[in-house]
């Protein structure tokens, strides 16, 4: 499955009206560990369709980063029936996803 970018247009239907967890990304381009943590969620993306991967570059999208309190980068959120499930912030590795994810 590919990596969705998460704008505040399409959040509602990407993240709140999704039937599977989504996995939110928010990330950077300036942002070291960020680069770091994307090829990580790239592997998990094709590894499996159990659930959805998005990212949001806080650049671009300051209003979603506003309104999720992200303060630092990389934060991880999981989403689960339209809910905030869990937030992780820094760097994690594949392992530490996967057991989050139950995968």
């Amino acid at each position: 499955m590919n990596i969705i970018t998460i704008t505040k247009d399409n959040f509602e239907a990407e993240v709140l009206e999704s039937r599977k967890p989504v996995l939110i990304d928010f990330w950077a381009t300036w942002c070291g560990p960020c680069r770091m943590q994307g090829p990580v969620l790239d592997e998990i993306a094709a590894e499996t369709d159990a659930i959805k991967i998005g990212k949001v570059n806080v650049d671009e999208e300051q209003m979603l980063a506003l309104k999720f309190g992200i303060t630092s980068i990389p934060t991880l959120m999981l989403f689960k029936d339209g809910k905030e499930a869990d937030k992780l912030v820094g760097l994690r590795s594949k392992e530490e996803l996967k057991q989050l994810l139950g995968l």
